[in-house]
């Protein structure tokens, strides 16, 4: 649980993503929160892992790598990677505050079932120490603006900060394709609808046999009042709470009173 009045330049943070741990975004986050923490820990994952999703490594052992001070590197999923950061690597003192990123490229809407960087944070949540997603959306890849996040991801974490939230909720942040000066401010908002996987490119390989590659093509919801993805076209940051439980309590309720 994430109190009122969280002291962030007390805690000891540990960083993850799903990017991998020579990414652009993870040296960002680095850059953007190391003034203002009491000390920093990266386990992040060896290689690329986007849309992994919340898996876990069950059939195949993993291995640690030490990269330099207080940073290592996990041949596995982020959800490994903050898992072994906490109960491993941290597990003489663990740490206060989880946070997974910067992504390159948005978590909005249904994104958020599939990403690894929302998973890293769902584990830490998982885990019982206040987590946090952040991700950096784009138009243009060759010009991600991680100045954006870099600017803006300490002044959104002391707001969060100060607020707290309850146990089994994580925060999903997404900083809007603007320079830092031209954040519109913040929308506390809900998860909107962005369904990928709208385009299969049909192909044939060498040999001869059919495969398909899964496009980018998505169905969007792009100005639905009070979403995330809303308030990313507005261009404002957009901070969404999500539950670990993923139970629907009206249909709960009626599924209750109707098989009685």
């Amino acid at each position: 649980m994430a109190k009122a009045g969280f002291d962030l330049k007390k805690a000891r943070v540990l960083l993850s993503n799903d990017d991998g741990i020579n990414a652009p975004g993870l040296k960002a986050l680095e850059d953007a929160i190391k003034p203002h923490v009491s000390e920093l820990w990266v386990c992040a994952p060896e290689t690329e892992q986007s849309a992994t999703s919340h898996s876990l490594t069950l059939r195949q052992p993993l291995r640690i790598r030490h990269v330099s001070e207080r940073r290592y590197a996990v041949d596995g999923t982020p959800t490994d990677a903050v898992l072994l950061g906490v109960n491993k690597i941290m597990a003489d003192a663990k740490p206060d505050l989880v946070l997974s990123g910067i992504n390159r490229g948005g978590n909005l809407g249904e994104d958020v079932t599939y990403s690894g960087t929302v998973a890293a944070a769902m584990e830490g949540a998982l885990l019982g120490i206040p987590s946090v997603a952040l991700s950096q959306f784009y138009q243009d890849r060759h010009k991600v603006k991680w100045a954006t996040a870099k600017t803006w991801t300490p002044k959104v974490l002391k707001q969060l900060f100060k607020l707290g939230w309850p146990k089994g909720i994580f925060i999903n942040v997404n900083f809007p394709d603007v320079t830092a000066a031209k954040v519109a401010g913040i929308d506390v908002c809900r998860q909107g609808r962005r369904k990928i996987g709208g385009a299969l490119t049909r192909g044939v390989d060498p040999r001869g046999d059919e495969y398909f590659w899964v496009g980018p093509q998505r169905d969007e919801e792009k100005f639905l009042k009070g979403t995330d993805l809303a308030a990313i076209n507005a261009g404002k940051v957009a901070v969404t709470p999500l539950a670990l439980d993923l139970t629907h309590a009206a249909t709960l309720r009626n599924l209750k009173a109707g098989m009685k």
